[in-house]
């Protein structure tokens, strides 16, 4: 993804500032909105705090082995990188891409 479409807010100076939760999910608050962090196979995915079918809590959800979030209502499925909803009900859910370099964490947001 081209960088000169975001702008990059600083989550943390580092991984370990972030608070993951058992299931790997952290909540963040960028410039006003909540947003869930999900630590998935050495990597940092950013994604929306309500799931777009129901508003369930998706930090309340977990990531499953093929690494899908999955939300605690329904049990809807989204990729964590696309947003798309793999369990075939049409919904999409708002992702943004975080990127960790040595200065933080970052995620990237239009």
């Amino acid at each position: 993804m081209p960088d000169t479409n975001y702008y990059w807010y600083k989550l943390a100076e580092h991984v370990n500032e972030l608070d993951f939760a058992g299931n790997n999910i952290a909540i963040a608050v960028v410039n006003g909105k909540k947003i869930c962090i999900a630590k998935y196979n050495n990597g940092l995915y950013g994604f929306a705090y309500k799931c777009p079918h129901a508003g369930g809590i998706m930090a309340d959800g977990y990531i499953n082995p093929a690494g899908y979030v999955v939300c605690p209502v329904h049990r809807y499925k989204f990729d964590i990188q696309t947003g798309r909803n793999v369990s075939g009900e049409g919904y999409y859910m708002k992702c943004w891409p975080v990127r960790m370099t040595e200065d933080g964490i970052f995620i990237g947001m239009k």
